[in-house]
């Protein structure tokens, strides 16, 4: 993995603000700051309320910080982005490093930077027990800010644009989010929630047969479509945990479904009950 280790200037090019959430992660926000600085004019951090060095160690890297309580990715990510001095916003997250090529490429595309309503997006790979995994995906991350804005969802929060008018980059965002097993499984409890409720949310109804499905057909797509098996046990495990985090998501959605259905049938129960000329004995 390389990353970015020189600053150079770009004359007459459009700024760029790299905007960053952070939130107790000191021991990786340095590396994610330090692989923007070749493209970006400013860096921003958006802190939730850290309880390590990750707000001192953004100020001595020269970022503009600021502190926000934690109010959902969404939100935070739009709370950085409003404050930016730039109109170019770049999106980074503190386990995240732009390598060289990527970095090139972005500060190349300055000078080109007309198009307010072209939006770019870049190739992000992840780490699992040790190893890189060959299939990433690609995610816009620099768009401007006047056109395009952050969706509003609890998670998956991206700006919102059209296919056609996105552009890709070349190079490489590495993902460096694999910490532990036991934080895998405590950020996948986190992030299937925000998913479940998202789909309750949203009116999408319970399907048992997507329960039933959607958990085998992601272990076949992540360990022999995206070639998983080529990794041995860590990309067993990430089709495995892929497996879990559909179950996780089903489960909980009818959990939400369930709940939902029985607090309406309970407030209803005593107008029903007036209805049918029934009155209750239950003690006052």
């Amino acid at each position: 993995m390389d990353s970015v280790t020189s600053v150079l200037g770009a004359p007459g090019s459009y700024p760029i603000s790299a905007v960053i959430i952070a939130q107790d992660d000191e021991v990786r926000i340095a590396q994610a700051i330090q692989s923007c600085r070749l493209f970006a004019d400013e860096v921003v951090v958006i802190d939730g309320g850290s309880k390590d060095g990750t707000v001192q160690l953004a100020e001595s890297l020269d970022c503009r910080v600021f502190v926000n309580p934690w109010p959902g990715y969404a939100k935070q990510r739009e709370f950085g982005v409003e404050r930016a001095v730039h109109d170019w916003v770049f999106l980074i997250d503190t386990d995240e490093v732009v390598s060289q090529e990527l970095a090139t490429d972005i500060l190349e595309h300055k000078r080109g930077l007309t198009d307010v309503t072209v939006a770019y997006s870049l190739y992000r790979i992840g780490d699992f027990l040790g190893r890189w995994l060959d299939r990433g995906e690609y995610l816009v991350r620099l768009y401007n800010r006047k056109e395009y804005g952050i969706r509003n969802s609890l998670v998956h929060e991206m700006p919102e644009v059209s296919e056609e008018r996105i552009v890709r980059l070349t190079g490489t965002l590495w993902h460096q989010g694999f910490r532990s097993i036991n934080d895998h499984v405590a950020r996948f409890n986190k992030y299937t929630d925000l998913e479940a409720q998202s789909a309750y949310a949203s009116g999408k109804p319970f399907r048992l047969s997507h329960l039933l499905l959607r958990p085998p057909a992601r272990f076949l797509q992540k360990y022999f479509l995206h070639g998983l098996f080529k990794k041995g046990l860590s990309g067993f495990a990430v089709s495995v945990f892929w497996v879990m985090y559909e179950f996780m998501v089903g489960f909980k959605h009818y959990e939400l479904n369930s709940a939902g259905k029985l607090a309406q049938h309970n407030a209803m129960l005593p107008a029903e009950k007036e209805e049918k000329g029934e009155r209750s004995y239950a003690v006052q």
